[in-house]
């Protein structure tokens, strides 16, 4: 499709459909399929939440609210990309669950530069360490951008020895909000020199549910993610997993059996990563012909769903309910079991969710809240 920018209000209608209760990337894209526009999604919410089984009303933030928001970006010096528009990052676009919106501190025309990722443990090693600056140093002097989350360890040498060339911080909380503190000098520096990106509202302070977001951002801007350091259960592994998913390539530095920092990157190996003993294994995979990773169209917002009369989804939203529960299940699954079309059953997820009643997970699963 052909990639527009938004009017003011409709950049408005935007903000306020993401900004709302219980509507994430998946069910805004989704609105904007089912009605057009997000303001036509916006005054259909209420009814659709309450056929979900939601108590009370669904109702999204005032347009002031929101416009305050806007104002405060422009205040700061920020940018407010939208996944339709021209300067919003294509690579990124073309992930099923692309952030609606990304604010940007410093210079968003980074975002469209080829980049690789290099994510690693907090509690990194010196070796380690000295592993992430070398291949940050060397890819970058290839003319790779390096992006990473800006978290102790090796995501602070990586940004830190990509600086010259440029490098993109995704963070999990606000695009104003230096986590950790120990790092606001770099993060200035990476404004000045890069960009900082966040899904998030200025000032939201990072929780614990926003880090794998985080992580999917990071892993849709890459071409591919490198590991460098990542213990069994390390959030560099849910980058990793987002980046498969995703189409990207994953590398992986091999480490000793008796670190517990090397375990996952380790495990990595075993299940078909690239070994990365230098920048030389990451562009070599990279210019293979055949990639898993191809550029590809970014993701169409406007085609129009089928609609279905009380009856269908009635009919379908007691299967449905039927089958689901607090353990996740595929959306395919559900196809299968429930025996109604994926339009269908895409369209009572949709209505559970805007309830607050469904649980989206990766790898197109859902399960039943309480």
């Amino acid at each position: 499709m052909k990639r527009t920018p938004l009017s003011d209000s409709q950049r408005l209608d935007w903000l306020r459909l993401i900004r709302t209760e219980n509507v994430g990337p998946i069910t805004f894209y989704q609105l904007l399929a089912r009605f057009g526009s997000a303001r036509q999604a916006l005054e259909a919410l209420p009814s659709l939440a309450q056929k979900g089984g939601r108590g009370r009303p669904l109702v999204p933030p005032s347009p002031a609210a929101i416009e305050k928001e806007i104002a405060l970006i422009k205040k700061s010096g920020g940018t407010l990309l939208c996944a339709c528009e021209p300067d919003y990052p294509e690579r990124l676009a073309a992930i099923e669950d692309a952030p609606p919106t990304l604010t940007v501190f410093g210079n968003p025309a980074i975002l469209h530069k080829k980049q690789l990722a290099i994510v690693g443990a907090r509690n990194a090693s010196l070796n380690g360490r000295k592993m992430a600056e070398r291949l940050a140093t060397d890819l970058a002097a290839q003319g790779y951008v390096i992006t990473s989350g800006l978290a102790r360890g090796i995501d602070t040498t990586a940004h830190s020895h990509a600086l010259a060339t440029g490098t993109i911080a995704a963070v999990a909380g606000g695009v104003d909000v230096v986590y950790p503190e120990e790092n606001r000098i770099l993060y200035e520096r990476i404004i000045a020199q890069g960009c900082v990106v966040s899904e998030q509202p200025m000032g939201c302070e990072p929780r614990a549910n926003l880090f794998p977001k985080r992580n999917r951002i990071i892993a849709g801007l890459s071409l591919g993610v490198i590991v460098v350091e990542a213990a069994r259960q390390s959030g560099s592994l849910i980058t990793a997993r987002m980046a498969l998913e995703q189409g990207r390539e994953v590398f992986a530095v091999p480490g000793s059996p008796l670190d517990p920092r090397s375990a996952g990157t380790n495990d990595l190996l075993r299940q078909g990563a690239t070994l990365t003993e230098s920048a030389a294994d990451v562009v070599e995979s990279l210019n293979k012909p055949l990639r898993l990773f191809a550029e590809s169209e970014p993701a169409a917002f406007t085609p129009t769903l089928p609609c279905y009369d009380d009856q269908q989804m009635d009919h379908a939203r007691e299967k449905i309910l039927e089958n689901l529960s607090p353990s996740p299940v595929s959306v395919d699954e559900l196809v299968r079991q429930c025996q109604v079309s994926l339009p269908l059953v895409l369209s009572v997820l949709l209505e559970l969710e805007l309830a607050g009643r469904l649980d989206r997970q990766p790898g197109h699963q859902v399960a039943l809240i309480g």
